[in-house]
């Protein structure tokens, strides 16, 4: 038989290897196993079908496991960065900058982070930082 023809099994670990000899725990190892109800995929040769004779109590054959719907959901999407769009004139980065200014003085005073001057009447003035 060619490796493309050659059939696996799957192998289930359904019981710990503590309390039992080192032979056993030995066989646990050869076969790939290193945590409990790990399911690992074998060829299935009568070697392979011998160490898991030898061990019935330790290990089950199972079917080919079904994978999880979430386990192939991506959980994020790496998107390429937009390009930055550069302002046309000089006039269009005023604009931004005083509508910037505007928001920034609105939530300011949402905030209660207004001064009173003197002389202006008593009303609220935001004094710009830097």
């Amino acid at each position: 038989m060619t490796n493309k023809e050659q059939k696996s099994i799957f192998i289930k670990l359904v019981r710990s290897g503590i309390g039992f000899s080192h032979k056993q725990k030995r066989q646990i190892r050869a076969l790939g196993f290193s945590k409990l109800n790990q399911v690992v995929e074998r060829p299935d040769t009568p070697q392979i079908r011998g160490l898991v004779n030898a061990i019935p109590h330790l290990v089950r054959v199972v079917r080919e496991p079904q994978v999880a719907a979430w386990a192939t959901t991506p959980e994020y999407t790496i998107k390429p960065p937009e390009p930055a769009v550069a302002p046309a004139s000089n006039s269009e980065g005023r604009q931004e900058r005083e509508a910037s200014a505007k928001v920034a003085e609105e939530a300011g005073t949402a905030k209660g982070l207004e001064t009173e001057s003197e002389g202006s009447g008593g009303e609220p003035v935001v004094e710009p930082k830097g």
